[in-house]
């Protein structure tokens, strides 16, 4: 089950960072941001209010509020790296954020086994290299370095927290509807900052209103992606849920693969392989 759920975490989060990496070319970061999660938001107060949520109120929320803060500053740290580029220096830094989960479970006293040490030490390394790191060009910004490794220290803080947020389904939902009201006030607060600086909050066309069902997508995608985390984590070693959610810059690279016909390179192939030899070994040990 933790397997099963990890993985899925993974195909959903590839999948709204590649949406939402789209969305980024035409639309300010702070406006995808906002709309993706305050659709989420709707979408997950239904939800509570059909199952009746609020009823698993208490200081477990603490938690999701905390993932709420974290979560868009990481997000907006990571949009902004990707801007500055390269892309090639960022996207296997970003994975990095494993090491918070795996650190939390460790502490925990969680202990893999050697079959499940190798695999984690494989697919990490198969993420890394399927982000396409570049290995020569001019020197990477400081501040580009910098926004990076925040980025991943708080992918990885939401990865540990959303776990503790809840221990049941519906508690679950009230978790993450909470942690989705604070993302948008957190990215509703930057994209007021941005825009009392001279920055856009819209495309020069208007609000991009074709865009709509694509940015609902993000932001349930994500949302759905914290929900499976969540379980999977739950069921099994953090250790091992934490890696094989990290496998979703795989997803991403095969879907601009897929969509955008981008080919991949030879690095990134090789580290498709190795992230599937190291899934295999993490699901068998």
């Amino acid at each position: 089950m933790t397997a099963f759920f990890a993985l899925a975490t993974s195909l959903l989060w590839g999948l709204a960072d590649f949406g939402g990496g789209l969305l980024t070319r035409r639309t300010p970061a702070p406006t995808v941001v906002v709309v993706s999660q305050a659709a989420a938001a709707a979408v997950l107060g239904a939800i509570v209010l059909a199952t009746g949520g609020w009823s698993e109120a208490g200081p477990r929320l603490w938690f999701a509020f905390a993932a709420g803060l974290v979560g868009p500053v990481a997000l907006l740290c990571f949009y902004k790296a990707l801007a500055r580029g390269p892309m090639g220096v960022v996207s296997p830094l970003a994975t990095l954020s494993v090491a918070v989960p795996v650190g939390v479970g460790l502490v925990l006293g969680e202990r893999p086994g050697l079959l499940q040490v190798a695999g984690i030490a494989v697919a990490v390394s198969g993420v890394v290299l399927a982000g396409g790191p570049q290995l020569r060009g001019a020197p990477v910004q400081r501040q580009t370095i910098l926004l990076t490794l925040i980025a991943a220290l708080g992918f990885g803080t939401v990865f540990a927290l959303i776990t503790e947020a809840s221990t049941t389904v519906t508690g679950l939902f009230l978790a993450l509807f909470v942690q989705r009201l604070t993302n948008v006030a957190v990215g509703g607060a930057a994209l007021y900052v941005s825009v009392q600086r001279g920055g856009a909050a819209l495309p020069e066309g208007g609000f991009p209103w074709a865009s709509l069902p694509a940015l609902a997508f993000v932001g349930l995608a994500d949302v759905a992606a914290n929900g499976t985390y969540s379980v999977a984590a739950q069921h099994g070693p953090v250790t091992v849920a934490a890696v094989l959610a990290s496998l979703y810059p795989v997803v991403t690279a095969l879907a601009a693969r897929g969509f955008l016909r981008e080919r991949l390179r030879a690095v990134q192939a090789a580290g498709a392989g190795l992230a599937l030899l190291g899934t295999l070994l993490l699901a068998t040990g």
